[in-house]
C-alpha cells in the first residue's frame, strides 16, 4: 500500500489510429484505471494478470476476450471506497462489447452467449428455490388449515348441542309464560265486567240484591280479591290471600294486606297506596309477598275506587301472581347470559388453537399458554411443567408465584409430593381450588403437609388455583397452573373450556416437542457427515462454521471438507446440493466421496470438476442441482488455483480489512456440459479466503448480487482483530449477515488463512 502512495498512474498516450470503438473503450478504462492510484506492476500482481497484458489493454492494443479485466478494475474501485454506479457499470460493458466485436468477433459472440447462459440458469435456480419454497408453505398451512377445520367442526357440533338445550329451555318458559298472560288476561277482563256490572248497579233498594251477585262473581274469580274502608282499612277477609302468606285473620284485619310485603319494599308500596288513596284514582303496583313458607312471590296489584254518589264507599283490589312470568324473564337473561359467555370462549379457544398452531418450540407454545391465560382467563400468575418420567418429576419450564409444594422452590417438583400440578398430573384430571380452604383441603387430603401449606397459604396473596393436566392419547405431557389473587368461581362451563384448553396446549407440546427432536436429530446426523476436525498445517489455518436453517428438520445439502495431498498442498471445497432430506444426503455423500477420490488421483481444480461431471453424468438424476467451489492452495506462499461450478465466488480479505470478490468464472453446476477451467488464486500472507454456501448471501428477502456486496461491507466494518482470526472473521460474517433475517438455509463457510511472516529484531 506504500507503493501505491509513492507511485502515481503514468500511462501513455492512446495511438491516434485505433478502431473508433476500441479508442472509446480504452479511454474509458484508462480513465478508472487512474482513479485505483496504481502503478501497473502492482495491479498485475494483485490481481494475477499478466503485467504485458494490463499495459497492451491500457493502451488499446489489444481487447480482453471477457470482462475478467474489467470486473478487477471495479472490484478494487469498490474496495478503495469509490465503487461506480449500475448506470457506468452497464456502459462499461457497453464499451468493451462494442470493442470486442469490431475486433474478435468470434469471441464477442462467446461472450453474450456466456452472459445470456449465466442470467438464465441463476433465473432458473432462483424460479425453482422459489417454487419449492412456496410448495413448501402450501404443505404447512394446509396442514394448519385441516387441523383448525377439524377442530372447529368438534367445537361447532358442541355449541349446537347446548345452544340446542338452551332454546328448549327457553321455549318451556316461553310457554309458561304465554299461560301466565293468558290468565293475567282473562283477569283483566273479569274485573274490567266488574267495573261495568257496578256502573250498572240498580238504586239503593236493589243495592243487597246486587251485593250478593258481586260476591258470586269475585268468589269465581281465580285472582286474589280483597276489600278495603274508603281510608284503606281492611273490612272483609281474604281467605285465599291468608292461605298464600299465613295471616291470621286477627292480623289481616289488624295490619291488612301491606304487612305482607317485602320489607325492602313496603315503605314505598305503603306511600303509593296512601297517594292513590288521596287523589281516589286506580292503584297499580308490583311487589313481592312473604309467603307461608318463609319465602317470597312476585304479585301485580290493581286497585280501584268504588264510588257511590260521588263518595267513595270501598276499595276493590285484585292481586296476580306474577312469579312465573318474573322466573322465566330471569331464566331468559341467565340463558342469554349464558349464550354469550359460550360464544366468548368457543373464540377464545379458536384464538387459543390458531395461535398454538403457529408455535414450532416448546418456549414458543409456553409463551401461548402463558398470553392465553392472562388474556383469556384473567389469571394472575401461570405456570407450565412438563413431565420427566426418567426422575419421575415435573420440570419447571415457566413458574411465577411461590410453589405450594411442600418442598423448597426449585425448577423440579417431586409426583411424590403433594402441589396443584402434581395433583393434576397424577390423578389426569383438572384440580379446581376456588378458596384457600378448598386448596388446602385437597393438597392434604393428596399428602400434603400441613406446616408448609399454612405457612405458603399465609405468605402468599394467591386466593384460587387452576391445575390443569397436559395429556396426549392418554399419556400425561406436563401440567398447567394459573393462579388468582381474588376468589375465582369456577362453573362448570369453565370446566369444560379449561379442559379443551388444556387439550389444545397438549397436543401443542407434543408436537412442538418432536419437532425439536427432529430438528436436533437432523443437524446431527448432517454434522456426521461433515469432517470431525480440519487438518493441521503449518504454514496455514484453517477454520470453518456450520449453521443449520431454522425453517426445516430434515438433512441440508451443504457440506465442506478439506485434506492434504502428498505433495503438502491443502484442498479446500465448499459444496451446496439443492433439496433437503435423505435424497440430499445421499447426493452430498456421493459427491463428497467422489471429489476426494478424484482430487487424490489428480488434484488440478478443472480435472476433478470433468471428472465430477462424468459422475453426475453417469449416476445422478437430470433435476438434481449441485453447485460447488474448490481451490488447491500452497501453504506458507498462498499460491494456489481454483475452479467454480455454479458456485458463489471466493471472498479474499486483506489485513486491512478489503474485501475482493474473486472474478473467476462461475461456470454451471456439476453434469452440465462445459468445458472447465481453472484460475490462479493467490492468498498471500495475511490474507485470508473464505469460501462459503449461497445461505449465507441469499434469502428470500436479498438477491444474491445484493448479498455478495453486502458481505463486502460487512468485511469492510470488521475491526483488525476479527480479520487477523479466521475464527473470529466467520463468527463475525454469520452473525452480522444473518442478523435481521429469518435463516431459511444451512450455511456452511471455510477460511484459508496464510498467517504474515513474523518480523524477528
Amino acid at each position: 500500500m506504500n507503493e501505491i502512495a509513492r507511485r502515481p498512474v503514468e500511462l501513455a498516450s492512446l495511438k491516434p489510429d485505433l478502431i473508433p470503438q476500441v479508442m472509446a473503450w480504452a479511454a474509458e478504462l484508462r480513465t478508472h484505471f487512474a482513479t485505483l492510484n496504481m502503478t501497473i506492476s502492482l495491479f498485475a500482481r494483485l490481481s494475477h494478470i499478466d503485467k504485458g497484458a494490463v499495459s497492451r489493454y491500457l493502451s488499446g492494443e489489444r481487447v480482453p476476450t471477457d470482462r475478467s479485466f474489467l470486473d478487477q478494475i471495479l472490484a478494487m474501485r469498490a474496495g478503495q471506497g469509490t465503487a461506480v454506479t449500475e448506470e457506468v457499470r452497464e456502459h462499461l460493458i457497453e464499451l468493451y462489447l462494442d470493442a470486442l466485436k469490431a475486433t474478435r468477433p468470434h469471441e464477442y459472440r462467446i461472450q453474450k452467449v456466456s452472459d445470456e447462459l449465466a442470467i438464465a440458469v441463476t433465473r432458473w435456480k432462483e424460479a425453482e428455490r422459489y417454487a419449492e419454497s412456496l410448495e413448501y408453505e402450501l404443505s404447512r398451512r394446509t396442514h394448519t388449515i385441516e387441523g383448525l377445520s377439524s377442530e372447529n367442526e368438534r367445537l361447532r357440533a358442541a355449541w349446537d348441542r347446548e345452544r340446542t338445550q338452551h332454546f328448549d329451555e327457553i321455549a318451556e318458559l316461553t310457554e309458561r309464560l304465554k299461560m301466565a298472560q293468558n290468565r293475567v288476561h282473562q283477569a283483566e277482563g273479569r274485573v274490567q265486567k266488574l267495573e261495568e256490572l257496578l256502573d250498572r248497579l240498580q238504586p239503593q233498594h236493589q243495592h243487597e240484591t246486587d251485593e250478593v251477585r258481586f260476591r258470586s262473581l269475585v268468589k269465581a274469580q281465580s285472582q286474589l280479591v280483597w276489600i278495603t274502608s274508603p281510608t284503606g282499612t281492611v273490612v272483609e277477609d281474604a281467605p285465599q290471600w291468608r292461605a298464600i302468606t299465613g295471616q291470621s285473620l286477627e292480623d289481616y284485619l289488624a295490619y291488612g294486606w301491606l304487612e305482607a310485603v317485602h320489607q325492602d319494599e313496603r315503605q314505598q308500596t305503603g306511600e303509593a297506596w296512601k297517594e292513590a288513596l288521596r287523589g281516589r284514582t286506580m292503584f297499580e303496583w308490583n311487589y313481592r309477598v312473604r309467603t307461608r313458607a318463609s319465602g317470597f312471590r312476585h304479585f301485580e296489584v290493581r286497585a280501584v275506587p268504588i264510588i257511590r254518589d260521588g263518595q267513595v264507599v270501598e276499595w276493590v283490589g285484585t292481586n296476580t301472581d306474577m312469579t312465573l312470568q318474573h322466573e322465566a324473564e330471569e331464566m331468559r337473561g341467565r340463558l342469554t347470559h349464558q349464550l354469550g359467555a359460550a360464544a366468548l370462549r368457543t373464540a377464545r379457544l379458536q384464538g387459543a388453537t390458531a395461535q398454538l398452531a403457529e408455535a414450532l418450540t416448546v418456549r414458543q407454545v409456553v409463551q401461548v399458554i402463558i398470553n392465553v391465560g392472562r388474556t383469556a382467563l384473567a389469571a394472575d400468575r401461570s405456570a407450565v411443567a412438563l413431565l420427566d418420567t426418567d426422575r419421575a418429576a415435573l420440570k419447571l419450564i415457566h413458574g411465577e408465584g411461590i410453589p405450594e409444594a411442600s418442598v423448597p422452590f426449585s425448577e423440579e417438583i417431586p409426583l411424590s409430593h403433594s402441589s396443584v400440578m402434581t395433583m393434576a398430573v397424577n390423578s389426569g384430571r383438572p384440580v379446581f381450588a376456588e378458596s384457600p380452604v378448598s386448596l388446602k383441603t385437597q393438597l392434604l387430603e393428596s399428602g400434603g403437609e400441613e406446616t408448609p401449606l399454612t405457612d405458603y397459604l399465609i405468605s402468599s396473596d394467591e386466593q384460587a388455583w387452576v391445575g390443569l393436566p397436559l395429556l396426549a392419547a392418554g399419556r400425561a405431557l406436563g401440567a398447567l397452573r394459573f393462579s388468582f389473587t381474588r376468589p375465582q368461581k369456577i362453573c362448570q362451563e369453565d370446566g369444560v373450556f379449561l379442559e379443551a384448553l388444556a387439550g389444545q396446549c397438549a397436543l401443542a407440546v407434543e408436537r412442538a416437542t418432536l419437532f425439536e427432536r427432529e430438528h436436533h436429530t437432523a443437524e446431527t446426523l448432517q454434522r456426521s457427515m461433515l469432517p470431525g476436525r480440519l487438518p493441521v498445517i503449518k504454514g496455514l489455518e484453517l477454520a470453518q462454521r456450520f449453521r443449520s436453517g431454522s425453517r426445516h428438520v430434515q438433512v441440508g445439502g451443504d457440506w465442506y471438507d478439506a485434506f492434504v495431498f502428498q505433495d503438502g498442498r491443502v484442498a479446500a471445497v465448499v459444496g451446496d446440493v439443492m433439496g433437503k432430506g435423505v435424497k440430499a444426503a445421499a447426493w452430498m455423500g456421493r459427491t463428497r466421496n467422489a471429489m476426494r477420490a478424484l482430487a487424490l488421483t489428480n488434484p488440478a481444480p478443472a480435472d476433478v470438476l470433468t471428472g465430477l461431471d462424468r459422475v453426475f453424468d453417469a449416476t445422478e438424476e437430470e433435476e438434481q442441482v449441485t453447485t460447488l467451489a474448490y481451490m488447491v492452495v500452497e501453504p506458507v506462499t498462498g499460491e494456489g488455483t481454483l475452479a467454480l461450478a455454479g458456485h458463489p465466488p471466493p471472498i479474499l480479505v486483506s489485513p486491512q480489512g478489503t474485501a475482493i470478490l474473486c472474478n473467476a468464472e462461475p461456470g454451471t453446476p456439476l453434469g452440465w456440459p462445459t468445458s472447465r477451467k481453472q484460475f490462479r488464486f493467490v492468498v498471500p500472507p495475511g490474507h485470508t479466503a473464505v469460501l462459503y454456501s449461497d445461505g449465507l448471501v441469499k434469502n428470500r428477502k436479498r438477491g444474491l448480487d445484493a448479498g455478495l456486496a453486502e458481505i463486502c461491507s460487512v468485511v469492510s466494518e470488521s475491526p483488525p482483530e476479527v480479520v487477523a482470526n479466521p475464527y473470529m472473521l466467520l463468527d463475525f460474517l454469520v452473525d452480522r449477515m444473518l442478523s435481521g433475517y429469518e435463516q431459511d438455509d444451512d450455511v456452511v463457510m471455510l477460511a484459508i488463512h496464510v498467517p504474515a511472516p513474523i518480523c524477528r529484531p
